[in-house]
């Protein structure tokens, strides 16, 4: 995990965002994601350590931004102070697909900030030509999205979402569940 530096000193992600996650997303087992909340609203994307792309040793085939025939999030263009331009996502909306290389598909979907609408804010253009970020470096450099939620929404992005201590009470269980089969 890349929560602190041997020295002991906080990362800034663990100094300016708090961890939030969802897990089982759409019924699937493991299938947790990481949303990282900044004071300011925006939230980061990110897979948990715990997702199966990153607990299988599984390899990336590819990274598809391309939602539907007529929707790309690679379109997405904002500018501004109010970020005018940017795709709105509602709570179910897709932001990528993810394909491993052994077929196995895996959908990135906003709905794990949970029933809050907003605006795309950026995706990671990087992981497209180095998907190896995401499964190296999921919570800085392979981050997938960053998303700022409505303002009147924003006070209950947290709501079915798991603190990290209690994210962590859900992986110990799922453990010891593991070890009992």
């Amino acid at each position: 995990m890349e929560d602190t530096e041997n020295r002991g000193t906080p990362s800034v992600i663990d100094r300016y965002f708090t961890r939030w996650y969802k897990t089982d997303l759409k019924g699937k087992p493991c299938e947790d994601h990481c949303i990282l909340q900044h004071s300011n609203r925006i939230c980061v994307i990110t897979l948990a350590e715990t997702h199966p792309l990153l607990q299988k040793g599984k390899a990336i085939k590819s990274i598809s931004y391309q939602i539907s025939s007529t929707c790309s999030r690679l379109q997405n263009k904002v500018s501004g102070k109010s970020k005018r331009g940017g795709q709105f996502l509602t709570e179910f909306a897709p932001l990528c697909r993810i394909t491993s290389t052994d077929r196995e598909e895996y959908t990135i979907f906003r709905q794990v900030i949970f029933c809050v609408r907003g605006r795309l804010l950026e995706v990671n253009t990087d992981i497209l030509t180095r998907p190896n970020l995401l499964l190296e470096k999921p919570s800085t450099e392979g981050y997938i999205a960053v998303i700022l939620p409505k303002f009147e929404e924003s006070k209950s992005i947290t709501e079915g979402l798991l603190s990290r201590a209690k994210y962590e009470e859900v992986v110990s269980k799922r453990a010891a569940l593991k070890v009992d089969q």
